[in-house]
């Protein structure tokens, strides 16, 4: 399994909560810790949530996962190689799309060139609204 040689890579002790924690949020792409929770629970019941957001942390503590707020709600997980592209989440429909985050490639420059301020946009989401809601309105 990729899991267990790149837990292993980390320095991480493998467990199989790890192993099932990484191989849902690759799973499901981007995923709530509940929604990460009920994907390993459909083959290991016995998972509590707490386990679940424990593993959370300490994959994202060594860069396997990142958790990125796309609502009102807690954050979303999703696998670190998957840092290629913006958030962009309807507030009509609540749909999220992505872009490529080459997009965002002038604005973080010029934050860091006209306030030295350097800036991680795969970190929080884009709002506004999807093309299918503009046709609507």
């Amino acid at each position: 399994m990729a899991e267990q040689h790149e837990l292993r890579e980390k320095g991480l002790r493998l467990t199989p909560q790890r192993e099932l924690v990484l191989q849902a949020v690759r799973e499901l792409g981007h995923a709530t810790p509940e929604e990460v929770a009920d994907n390993v629970r459909r083959t290991h019941p016995g998972i509590n949530l707490s386990t679940v957001y424990r593993n959370l942390e300490t994959l994202e503590n060594v860069g396997l996962v990142q958790h990125t707020h796309l609502g009102h709600g807690g954050a979303t997980y999703h696998a670190a190689e998957e840092l290629t592209h913006l958030h962009l989440v309807c507030g009509v429909c609540g749909s999220v799309g992505d872009a490529p985050i080459e997009n965002a490639a002038p604005f973080v420059q010029g934050l860091l060139d006209d306030y030295g301020f350097k800036t991680d946009v795969t970190h929080f989401a884009i709002y506004g609204t999807c093309a299918a809601c503009q046709a609507l309105l």
